[in-house]
């Protein structure tokens, strides 16, 4: 039958043009030209009415089989055209000025803690780290600091449960190092403390340390001087002064407090040394025997020296930094001054 064959026909040209189609625009031409009102299918089944019962039947069955073979495939292949575009386009416009990332940079506690490590490692120091909650023992009794001391108090210090605390320096650490080595030691310890101090432009519940240790035979006050101008030269500068202040600390003695010239004015005077031209940066002494004692060391034989400052205020006098607040809020326009 003439219309049987002119539905082969159309079969085999859509066929041929859907497998070379490449295109969504070519795609939907091909369903016009086949599926839509004036389609070469539509067009047959228009003219059904013109047939034979049996043509009527036979031609309808297939051009109906054709007609759901011929959506069937344009939607499959409608449906491939758009995943392989999605792959091929970019889900931003690349025509847009582009959106630099945030720049990180070392937070100036860890830059002025990692500064102060070098100097002292570049002396000879070595660098050790203790626990963050230790005992009475560790972070007193050892020390010096006998049970009637105001910082053994509950509220001078944060107790965890029983006799355990958040250390209130990194002396504990001195006091494990002296158990496990024999001298001679040379050792700094940096490191987070804590205390329950009000929170203001000057304190901080928790803060950050670096105390120093060095232990043998024959080791002066003047080793330490010594070993603390050069710390405060390397730091401040070569024109900086240094002078040792009398002072008490349970666990050394004779103990100091050590100030620097201060480094706005020059030591003239100004706002931010109270117009005495001098900082405090820093406590120190020789080892006290009875910390030598604590640790079974003999102190006829050894001697030795600690110090101790805190991070906070060396960053605060290096970059002129007047609230110790601003170190941890975080805030991106404070750090990102420090890259």
């Amino acid at each position: 039958m003439e219309t049987v064959k002119k539905l082969e026909q159309i079969k085999k040209e859509f066929e041929e043009e859907i497998s070379s189609c490449r295109g969504e625009k070519e795609l939907e031409d091909i369903r016009i030209r086949y599926l839509g009102r004036k389609g070469e299918l539509t067009s047959v089944l228009r003219s059904l009415s013109g047939l034979s019962p049996e043509e009527k039947r036979e031609v309808g069955k297939k051009a109906n089989i054709f007609k759901n073979e011929f959506s069937s495939r344009i939607d499959s292949l409608k449906s491939e055209l758009e995943e392989k575009e999605e792959e091929d386009t970019p889900g931003y416009d690349i025509t847009l000025p582009g959106t630099a990332p945030s720049e990180g940079s070392v937070h100036p506690i860890t830059r002025v803690m990692g500064r102060i490590s070098d100097i002292f490692v570049s002396l000879g120091f070595r660098i050790a780290d203790g626990p963050e909650v230790e005992s009475e023992f560790y972070n007193f009794e050892a020390l010096n600091i006998p049970l009637d001391h105001p910082s053994r108090d509950a509220f001078d210090t944060f107790y965890v449960e029983g006799e355990y605390l958040l250390r209130s320096h990194t002396s504990n650490v001195q006091i494990h190092i002296m158990q496990e080595e024999e001298p001679p030691l040379q050792v700094i310890m940096p490191g987070r403390v804590y205390r329950p101090d009000a929170v203001d432009a000057t304190h901080s519940f928790m803060f950050h340390q670096v105390e120093g240790l060095m232990v043998g035979e024959d080791i002066r006050f003047s080793d330490l001087k010594g070993v603390l101008s050069l710390f405060c030269k390397s730091m401040f500068g070569k024109d900086i002064k240094m002078r040792l202040r009398p002072h008490f600390f349970p666990f050394t003695e004779p103990s100091a407090e050590v100030d620097i010239s201060c480094i706005i004015c020059g030591g003239k005077g100004c706002r931010v040394c109270s117009g005495n031209g001098w900082l405090e940066i820093l406590g120190a002494g020789m080892v006290n025997p009875r910390v030598f004692e604590a640790v079974g060391y003999d102190p006829g034989k050894y001697t030795g020296f600690a110090f101790g400052m805190g991070v906070e205020r060396i960053a605060m006098l290096l970059y002129g930094i007047d609230d110790i607040r601003l170190f941890y809020e975080n805030d991106i326009r404070f750090l990102e001054q420090f890259r």
